[in-house]
């Protein structure tokens, strides 16, 4: 018997560390490390041992002969990561092993390193992956702070609140809020003073803005970026309540936050009643009148830009349906081979969806559209419809709402140089080059791309850097005294 990782796997890879076997890739150092949308479990290979869902911090493994309904299938998906590989090629003691990397003292500092007084603003996966590594690892003093009065970033206020068990991680990174060498500060607004009383600060502010569509009605009252709905059913301060007095909504992109607000929208109430979700977006869903959702993807089946594990979640509720308005989407699924994203809808019914009826009555359902692209959002006052391109001309689908998800960005930080067009801040590593002592990890370094433990690998390559600057004399002297009593009075 095999161990399998299922849905919610976070990637930060803490099952790789703890694996007595290595069995689970890919791993931090391997090409595919990154790239993949999860990690898995060799079942030639796995002993049983269970260690790794003991390290899990997002309950995403289990013995796979106990995996039932939708979480059945990754049992196979598993095994098809391994699938012509050449294990006992690979094997350099038995077959039980895999060949381990070599040791890797990367980092090495001096016996008598003072500690270092480092701010860290932002308290999502980027920010909280620094602080971990820096009270780990280092007898550094950290001081957490956030412009929001609770901790958490994206997994407080991004992660779908029917996903609790990677909102858990949240729980890995709380247990340093009280840590002896950490000082927690919610509800501020980081200000210069932090570069002035600290020896470095690094910057998780994350990617918060809306990517533009370059599309005429944009900006008609009912167009709403994907953010503003995300943080409106998670509860974020900043979010202002959504309009679901529409029965059709349509959603321009098709990644996983897409299928989560699709998702969110057509639910049950009643089934996210004993979940996360705030509540006064539960009473608005009760309600509301939204009985379509509309996915607009602009590639076919097989490149769409969800995930695997999150088409299969939407797929297991039976509410979904494939436009079936271009002969190139069903040549894709029919003809797609085991592994293939469009295999995944090969059991989905497929509809000529007639845009001029309303949706129909008495259900609830998602639609996908692929090879559709928006032209322009239509309406006066308001959005009415929009209009997208297919195969046989211009296509309007009436709505009264419309979710931008097209992407984020991150927006310019006061003080710091910022690139424009990629909307990150210029770096090196994490160096912010120009600004001795400063530093970025997470979506503000790299750019909004990769998942929850894409962070944990980007933090420690910015904290090697740091620390690496601070052996080498590099960061400047700092003026450490009042920060406290200066924080407690913008607080």
């Amino acid at each position: 018997m095999a161990f399998a990782i299922t849905q919610t796997c976070c990637a930060d890879a803490s099952c790789v560390s703890v694996c007595p076997v290595n069995c689970i890739h890919p791993a931090p150092g391997e090409p595919d490390f990154g790239r993949t949308e999860m990690l898995y479990i060799d079942p030639g290979t796995c002993i049983d041992c269970g260690a790794c869902a003991d390290a899990c911090p997002v309950d995403a493994i289990f013995p796979a002969v106990d995996l039932t309904g939708p979480l059945r299938a990754y049992e196979e998906i598993n095994a098809e990561y391994y699938a012509g590989r050449d294990v006992l090629a690979e094997a350099s003691v038995a077959p039980n092993f895999h060949r381990w990397a070599p040791p890797d003292f990367g980092r090495i500092l001096p016996s008598d390193f003072a500690p270092l007084d480092v701010a860290v603003v932002g308290t999502g996966p980027a920010g909280m992956y620094a602080v971990e590594d820096l009270l780990l690892h280092t007898n550094a003093r950290v001081t957490l702070v956030d412009r929001l009065p609770v901790a958490g970033g994206l997994i407080r206020y991004g992660v779908a609140p029917d996903h609790p068990s990677t909102k858990k991680i949240g729980e890995t990174f709380a247990r340093f809020h009280d840590h002896p060498r950490l000082r927690l500060r919610l509800g501020v607004e980081a200000g210069p003073e932090l570069a002035g009383r600290h020896d470095a600060v690094i910057y998780a502010v994350g990617a918060t803005q809306a990517r533009r569509l370059g599309v005429p009605g944009e900006d008609l009252p009912g167009s709403l970026p994907a953010a503003t709905v995300v943080g409106w059913y998670n509860g974020h301060p900043d979010a202002a309540p959504v309009d679901l007095s529409t029965e059709r909504v349509v959603v321009v992109g098709a990644g996983n936050v897409a299928l989560d607000i699709a998702r969110i929208l057509t639910a049950d109430p009643d089934a996210l009643a004993d979940t996360a979700i705030a509540p006064a977006a539960l009473a608005r869903l009760r309600s509301g009148k939204v009985r379509e959702v509309v996915l607009l993807a602009r590639r076919g089946p097989s490149d769409a830009a969800y995930t695997r594990p999150e088409l299969l979640a939407l797929a297991a509720r039976g509410d979904l349906v494939v436009d079936a308005h271009d002969p190139r989407i069903a040549a894709a699924i029919d003809g797609a081979e085991p592994g293939d994203k469009a295999a995944l809808l090969q059991g989905v019914p497929r509809e000529a969806v007639d845009w001029s009826s309303p949706p129909p009555d008495g259900r609830r359902r998602v639609i996908l559209r692929f090879h559709s692209a928006p032209v322009s959002f239509r309406g006066d006052t308001e959005i009415r419809g929009v209009t997208v391109s297919g195969p046989a001309g211009e296509v309007e689908i009436p709505a009264g709402r419309v979710v931008r998800a097209a992407g984020f960005r991150g927006a310019a930080v006061a003080g710091l140089p910022f690139d424009a067009e990629t909307g990150t801040v210029p770096n090196t590593a994490g160096r912010v080059e120009g600004v001795p002592g400063t530093y970025v990890a997470g979506w503000i370094k790299r750019g909004p791309s990769g998942g929850i433990g894409a962070n944990k690998e980007c933090a420690r390559e910015t904290v090697g850097t740091l620390l690496e600057d601070a052996v080498a004399g590099r960061l400047p002297r700092r003026r450490r005294s009042g920060l406290r009593a200066k924080l407690r009075g913008r607080a």
